[in-house]
């Protein structure tokens, strides 16, 4: 699949002289008093955050992005690769990462106690949860701690989190309620995910920790404000997902009757999807009927006036990725320019002749990432299972194509979802599945009903 193994020499030297050559001239805030939160083994931190109290009432939220552009010559050579690339691409047993790890989990990354460049975004939000001012500069800022989800979730539960991490989780929660109230759409289905057990693999169905909601939460907020932003200056680069036809929700509605999971004459798809229980197996396969729905999504650039369609549909507003830099090329740009905007100030030239090709650049390395994380899941499932052909095991029936020929079973143990033959298959229904085909040199497994 021609994922890239290491960097080129030029490309590790200019990195290396970018390091030693930093250069922005910027606000000093390292008084914020910053942390990160991310998965415990990151090292590619992008986000820091810091919130408290406004008077007379609401919140002030200050998220720090790490600050790819002050490392990054544009046309030379870190640029021209981090264009092949695209963005980082994650690996059971590793990662290729956008830039050398020299920045992105070095000089460039938000690590603790050290002082970096950051895109500071200051928000605030008042007692409803509702926007309402942003803006965004250059600054020098200094994280105080790396924080882990699970350690931050622990905290919280046992009321030793601290004020800032409590405000998190009180803009989070209210954040959720305005997107549930905007129609936004939120999936809660587990994640399948590799597990690297010390040298081995496996699998398993990973639901999110609450605060990793709270925390998207902030990213959302930020990326939605983004969006305004660029949106009024007439030129960005946003992400964009049309919505659901009618056809679509038509369907998904006839599937939820075939499954039995009421849906109530006037509930919208979103208020529908957002009350189903994955735990639950005729609810799980009505959400991965309803995963099809959030499909098409991409990339708008826009040089003079707005686009036609701006939305994103699953956050119901206009969208732009900007919190990742470190991680996807487009939010270098987006970034800048709305740091130009907040500024008043003419918009870079290397950002403006850039935005036509990134909307292609940033889909192939979408595909890319999601073709490798498919086959590096698939290449686990045959051979967890591989010798294993013939053998019963206990599955649910998620998904059955529209013809009714074949489907999609999901077995809990161990943590396979797999293509399932025959016909009139009980979508939503526990099946005993046997095992036919387990082959790992085409990474393919397949199941009949027992």
């Amino acid at each position: 699949m021609e994922v890239p193994a290491g960097f080129p020499d030029a490309v590790m030297s200019e990195a290396g002289r970018a390091v030693a050559a930093q250069r922005r001239d910027a606000e000093d805030r390292t008084d914020i008093p910053l942390v990160t939160i991310d998965p415990a083994a990151s090292l590619d931190l992008d986000q820091a955050v810091h919130v408290e109290r406004r008077k007379p009432g609401g919140y002030r939220v200050y998220y720090a992005i790490a600050d790819v552009a002050a490392f990054v010559t544009p046309g030379q050579a870190v640029d021209n690769e981090s264009h092949e690339r695209g963005a980082t691409l994650y690996l059971p047993d590793g990662r290729a990462p956008l830039h050398p790890l020299v920045l992105s989990e070095g000089a460039a990354s938000l690590l603790p106690n050290q002082e970096r460049p950051a895109l500071l975004w200051a928000l605030d939000v008042d007692a409803s949860g509702e926007g309402v001012s942003a803006e965004v500069r250059h600054a020098r800022v200094r994280s105080r701690a790396k924080l882990s989800y699970e350690d931050v979730q622990a905290a919280l539960d046992a009321g030793t989190a601290g004020e800032s991490l409590e405000l998190l989780r009180d803009v989070g929660l209210l954040r959720q309620r305005r997107e549930a109230e905007r129609g936004g759409v939120s999936l809660p289905v587990p994640e399948q995910e590799v597990v690297d057990d010390g040298g081995s693999y496996s699998l398993a169905f990973r639901a999110p920790l609450p605060v990793e909601g709270w925390n998207a939460q902030i990213s959302l907020m930020t990326g939605t404000a983004a969006a305004e932003l660029m949106l009024y200056g007439e030129i960005g680069i946003l992400r964009t997902l049309p919505e659901p036809s009618r056809g679509a929700i038509r369907r998904l509605r006839r599937v939820s009757h075939a499954l039995h999971v009421a849906w109530p004459d006037g509930m919208t798809y979103a208020e529908m999807v957002r009350g189903l229980d994955p735990s639950k197996p005729r609810q799980a396969a009505l959400l991965q009927e309803a995963s099809g729905l959030l499909r098409g999504s991409g990339y708008t650039a826009f040089v003079g006036g707005v686009p036609e369609r701006a939305e994103h549909a699953a956050v119901a507003a206009p969208y732009a990725h900007v919190t990742a830099p470190l991680r996807r090329l487009a939010d270098r740009y987006a970034g800048e320019i709305c740091v130009a905007l907040c500024a008043g100030a003419e918009i870079p030239d290397w950002v403006r002749s850039a935005l036509p090709a990134l909307p292609a650049v940033m889909e192939k390395a979408d595909a890319k990432a999601s073709t490798v994380e498919g086959a590096c899941v698939s290449l686990v499932e045959a051979a967890l299972l591989s010798g294993r052909e013939g053998e019963t095991f206990e599955g649910v029936v998620i998904d059955v194509k529209r013809d009714r020929a074949g489907g999609t079973v999901q077995l809990a143990d161990p943590a396979v979802r797999g293509p399932l033959d025959g016909t009139d298959l009980p979508l939503g229904h526990r099946l005993p599945v046997r095992l036919v085909t387990a082959d790992v040199s085409t990474r393919q497994i397949r199941f009949v009903p027992a």
